[in-house]
């Protein structure tokens, strides 16, 4: 029941719609990730909205965040991503 918990925590932060792009845009990053100004620029959200949105998302393991200085970079958790995409293929696909 716990996986059920922690699938439907991140869930329900994907279910917002500038955490979906961020998301999405640190996935299409790469490992690397993306640092939070680039962030900010390309998906023009302000710098207060998106503290508080990879803050949520930090939360429930989607993304990691290292300090390098003065500069965040936002790193996607791909192995969180495959946790959710297996569940859903595994335990919503089994025909109940």
């Amino acid at each position: 029941m716990q996986q059920h918990e922690n699938i439907a925590k991140c869930l329900a932060e994907l279910g917002n719609v500038h955490r979906l792009a961020i998301f999405r845009y640190l996935v299409k990053s790469g490992t690397e990730g993306a640092i939070v100004g680039d962030i900010q620029q390309k998906l023009n959200i302000p710098n207060s909205t998106l503290s508080h949105h990879l803050s949520r998302m930090v939360n429930v393991g989607l993304i990691d965040q290292k300090k390098e200085g003065r500069i965040v970079r936002c790193i996607p958790v791909y192995t969180k991503l495959d946790e959710i995409i297996n569940f859903l293929k595994e335990e919503c696909c089994l025909g109940y």
